[in-house]
């Protein structure tokens, strides 16, 4: 349903699933377990998946907490886009990627929910994409001392309002991992 032209196919968008991003972050064994079985079911599926990883002056190239968790290891022939902003798309290689691979769904999990995930998922959206979260694979640390509210709480807004998005021919939406279907519109 996607406005896109020609974009047919859907892809698993694995987004700063890092070293130093996701330590300490809510849930961190589970959700790195539920992006792991998704990356292995859309392999089985031959479905694309498409990583993402954010470099920063915190978040230093090359160093052990910018590196993609050891339980999850990109194949030689999968995308690796690398960004420097909340948004997956914006300056980066991340839409020539996509294009090249006819998508235009995308199936987003990964960290932080409440920075990357929350602007790479409306980034998409504005774009054209169909954008649907896995409301049980995405996860966020504790920035309650800045205000923000706790880690869960932040993981349950953001499923409940990404469930109700909508926009004019284009899809949004959760879903657990255990439902996720590649295929599905």
């Amino acid at each position: 349903m996607t406005t896109l032209q020609n974009r047919p196919n859907t892809a698993l968008l694995v987004v700063d699933v890092q070293n130093g991003v996701v330590e300490g972050a809510q849930e961190r064994d589970t959700v790195v377990a539920n992006v792991g079985s998704l990356v292995e079911r859309a392999r089985e599926e031959e479905i694309p998946v498409v990583w993402v990883q954010h470099s920063d002056e915190n978040l230093t190239r090359g160093s052990d907490d910018w590196k993609i968790v050891p339980e999850l290891e990109p194949a030689e022939s999968e995308p690796l886009v690398e960004k420097s902003y909340g948004d997956s798309f914006e300056d980066t290689t991340l839409e020539t990627v996509l294009s090249g691979l006819g998508v235009g769904r995308l199936v987003v999990v990964g960290a932080q929910t409440d920075a990357c995930i929350r602007s790479t998922l409306h980034g998409a959206f504005a774009r054209g994409y169909d954008a649907t979260l896995v409301s049980d694979a995405h996860t966020t640390e504790d920035l309650s001392s800045w205000g923000a509210p706790p880690p869960d709480q932040v993981i349950a807004h953001t499923n409940l309002y990404w469930h109700d998005q909508r926009a004019p021919g284009r899809t949004a939406g959760t879903v657990e991992t255990k439902d996720v279907d590649f295929g599905a519109s």
